[in-house]
């Protein structure tokens, strides 16, 4: 029993030096050292079953101190287990917060290039320059008119607040 104590010891500490690997791993091979880590996360899972009938085989003076260190690397699995899921969580957060930013800015061009695109139509039907201008000034002036509106809208709903509280 004692060798496969100590073997499965082992790799509980180099999974532990792996975590602190996993946190400055690049993008391309973060996927690579979850998968090594779990698959060594699965091994000694397989030990530990290995480990547990060997313990309950002991003479019965060393059986309690040999199912307390099983135990022991059990829990310590556990805790590596849960810490790689937490990992891999934050990192599928940050990925998807990261899409969604792509996705954000991506939108602004195409507004950019919608507002060409309806420019360029308003020449094809004949607008003139001038009425062109006035329509993009009008435009800077509704956004004036709605930063105004929530500054306005902000500061009464604050006097409400401080008058019913």
């Amino acid at each position: 029993m004692e060798p496969l104590y100590q073997q499965t010891h082992k790799q509980v500490h180099q999974i532990q030096s792996h975590m602190g690997r996993l946190e400055t791993a690049d993008k391309q091979s973060v996927h690579l050292v979850e998968n090594e880590i779990q698959a060594s996360i699965d091994q000694i899972f397989s030990h530990l079953e290995r480990l547990e009938i060997l313990s309950s085989k002991e003479p019965p003076n060393k059986r309690q101190n040999a199912k307390l260190r099983v135990d022991q690397l059990k829990y310590d699995v556990q805790h590596l287990q849960t810490a790689l899921r937490n990992f891999q969580h934050r990192r599928y957060a940050r990925e998807q917060q990261e899409r969604q930013r792509e996705e954000l800015l991506s939108r602004t061009f195409t507004t950019n290039g919608t507002q060409k695109r309806i420019l360029d139509i308003a020449n094809m039907l004949g607008l003139s320059n001038t009425v062109m201008r006035l329509i993009e000034k009008r435009a800077f002036q509704d956004k004036y008119f709605m930063i105004g509106g929530m500054l306005l809208t902000c500061v009464f709903m604050f006097l409400v607040v401080q008058y019913l509280t």
